[in-house]
């Protein structure tokens, strides 16, 4: 995937998910049963994960300095999510939500719309090389290229979308 169809992808499926959300009535928006996250938790965990990207992005001489370069060759799509589908898949704390009501649903909407053009204004700023050799660390994969991490954070979005979509089915039974 270029950088330009990362970037897009990226966009579109946050822009879905916060569609589907928005579409939500506030039943629906609440709705929870067995521990499993309401679809306003599933749309604040995709926005506490995006959080640190803006911090780190804009410093190419900070990530070289602190995380480095890869050392292995590159995964490809498929690999990230092969990868990642090998651990806990559990969230760490920081990115776990609090409940969330429906009247922070706008508010949560518009920081993710803000983050999401963001991002994807920094992303414009490296190179495809770049892309592939700077290091980000993932709290549950270790060390990974900024491609990779955003192959997982395009994935990430889609992923929780459909656990909410999943979750939801069980409302209308």
């Amino acid at each position: 995937m270029t950088k330009q169809e990362l970037i897009n992808v990226f966009y579109d499926n946050h822009k879905e998910m916060s569609d589907f959300i928005n579409s939500l009535t506030n039943d629906q928006f609440v709705y929870g049963q067995n521990d499993k996250w309401t679809a306003g938790q599933q749309f604040s965990h995709v926005y506490l994960t995006l959080l640190p990207f803006p911090k780190v992005l804009p410093s190419k001489e900070f990530i070289i300095q602190k995380f480095g370069k890869i050392n292995r060759p590159t995964w490809d799509y498929e690999t990230v999510l092969k990868n990642y589908f090998k651990t806990s898949l559990q969230a760490p704390q920081q990115f776990l939500p609090e409940q969330v009501n429906p009247e922070q649903k706008a508010s949560i909407t518009a920081e993710l719309q803000k983050i999401v053009l963001t991002i994807q204004q920094l992303l414009e700023q490296y190179t495809e090389e770049e892309l592939d050799t700077l290091v980000l660390p993932h709290p549950l994969l270790g060390n990974m290229t900024i491609r990779e991490m955003f192959y997982l954070m395009t994935y990430h979005a889609t992923h929780h979308l459909r656990q909410t979509e999943k979750n939801l089915e069980q409302l209308t039974k």
